[in-house]
């Protein structure tokens, strides 16, 4: 298990600020650096942890509950044919949930994000401000 000072999350050298989308209480949610896949945003968990078992019983209510949430705000925002939520944490210890909207148009829809061969996709200062606000538009005040 990495300390947390090498973790990049509890660093905070990882995510971006500037993609900060909102903060949900037990997590933060942040657009991905790689918008090929549109909306795809980073739920982060706000406190060190790597397994969910690491989680009390009500942390974990409360966290799906929060993805859920954010992933709500994604299709109502993006209008995807389908959610892809992904928990991995084998490159970075950190609990945090990918919630990725699959648009139409996707160019391989059945596949894993992660499997998809393609050139990350970085927005611009005003594209990236447009998507954040969109999504931002869909959450419950």
């Amino acid at each position: 298990m990495p300390s947390l000072v090498t973790c990049k999350v509890c660093a905070g050298e990882w995510p971006r600020k500037d993609h900060w989308i909102a903060d949900f209480g037990l997590s933060q949610a942040y657009l991905f650096d790689d918008q090929f896949f549109p909306g795809w945003t980073v739920l982060v968990l706000k406190r060190h942890a790597t397994e969910l078992f690491d989680l009390t019983k009500d942390e974990r209510s409360l966290l799906i509950e929060e993805v859920s949430e954010v992933a709500l705000a994604l299709t109502m925002a993006f209008e995807p044919m389908k959610i892809n939520y992904e928990l991995l944490g084998n490159q970075l210890p950190h609990i945090h949930w990918h919630i990725i909207p699959r648009l139409t148009g996707d160019p391989a829809p059945r596949e894993a994000v992660w499997t998809v061969r393609h050139e990350p996709k970085r927005l611009t200062t005003e594209e990236l401000r447009e998507r954040v606000t969109r999504i931002r538009a869909h959450l419950k005040a």
